[in-house]
């Protein structure tokens, strides 16, 4: 009986769209692979531009209900826009459009070489990515034709604020730091709060990370130095001791609109790579293991320094593992008005 779905096809209204899925660290990742019309721009900002003006119904319906969920995240690839980059890409959550993703640098990577989207030589093949931020530089290692780690070079990462005093309406005042890594974060120290970043806290973590992400953004600029694209805080890292001693300690990150990433954040450890540089407490060539809420990992060393306009930033290398999980065709019926997406948490 089951044979006869071989010959069904959907409505010739309906718009199909196909993604792989993928997870880097347990954080999910939809890769739209086709069914999306050309994205105009000459910049990766003004393709993210585009697609948030004219195509959010695209990631409402893959990153909301009844097709995603409230942490679903997403990956949209694009021709690249400089001369020798590899692809480009933006990346969805609930609430928009992020300006950078390292767990999905990370899933990426493996993405394009393990498919043969893109066709490198060598054990450690390297990827030039077009990012929001900017370029990444990524590389694949390779154990025959499979990729078994990622890692890739990020944006100049640096600290913007440091030891500022902040009021939290119910939570009161609390010390924070405030360091980019392609996006910024609100930094805050678990211990003043009693986490010890496990899941069983999601639900209080997701509450005091918006307070804090909200109390931050009403009370201090959050400023990129010639981005105004970039210019905004993204989300609340808590952060605290390490559950395995091998590991140097444990990232909590809450971003966008209350979602909780299941990695350590390749973004969110960038900025911490900076922040801890900033503090003398992690030196150029140094790496460090930082754990997320579920235990899983990423690696973070510095590269090297330079100036990033009036900031002295580091060139973090951020390192981590991913899987596919699913291979996805969706169809949006424009009569479903319940399948153009809804959001619950």
């Amino acid at each position: 009986m089951l044979k006869k779905l071989n010959s069904w096809n959907p409505p010739p209204d309906w718009q199909c769209i196909k993604t792989i899925d993928m997870h880097t660290a347990g954080e999910p990742l939809r890769i739209i692979t086709s069914g999306l019309p050309v994205i105009p721009g000459n910049t990766i900002l003004e393709k993210r531009r585009y697609f948030r003006d004219n195509l959010d119904h695209i990631r409402k319906a893959l990153m909301w209900e009844p097709r995603g969920h409230a942490d679903m995240y997403g990956a949209v690839i694009t021709e690249p826009v400089t001369a020798d980059g590899d692809f480009g890409t933006f990346f969805l959550h609930n609430e928009g459009y992020s300006t950078m993703c390292g767990h999905a640098m990370i899933a990426l990577t493996r993405f394009v070489l393990d498919t043969g989207l893109i066709r490198k030589s060598g054990v450690k093949p390297e990827i030039l990515i077009d990012a929001p931020p900017g370029r990444i530089k990524a590389y694949g290692q390779k154990d025959g034709n499979i990729i078994t780690r990622s890692y890739f070079q990020n944006v100049p990462s640096f600290v913007l604020l440091t030891e500022q005093i902040v009021e939290v309406p119910g939570i009161g005042s609390i010390s924070f730091d405030v360091a980019y890594g392609g996006a910024f974060y609100a930094f805050v120290d678990a211990a003043h709060f009693g986490f010890k970043l496990e899941p069983q806290e999601y639900t209080k973590l997701i509450d005091y990370g918006r307070r804090i992400k909200l109390a931050v953004m009403d009370q201090f600029d959050i400023t990129h130095p010639f981005e105004q694209d970039l210019s905004f805080l993204y989300g609340t890292i808590f952060t605290g001791k390490a559950h395995d001693p091998k590991n140097h300690s444990r990232n909590v990150c809450v971003f966008a609109n209350g979602e909780v990433d299941r990695s350590p954040t390749g973004s969110g450890v960038s900025a911490r790579a900076a922040l801890h540089h900033f503090k003398n407490e992690l030196s150029i060539g140094q790496s460090i293991t930082i754990e997320s809420i579920i235990g899983s990992t990423m690696d973070v060393e510095i590269v090297r320094s330079e100036m990033f306009g009036s900031y002295l930033a580091v060139i973090p290398e951020v390192s981590g593992t991913s899987s596919f999980t699913g291979k996805h065709e969706f169809f949006l019926d424009p009569s479903d008005h319940i399948g153009r997406g809804f959001f619950l948490q």
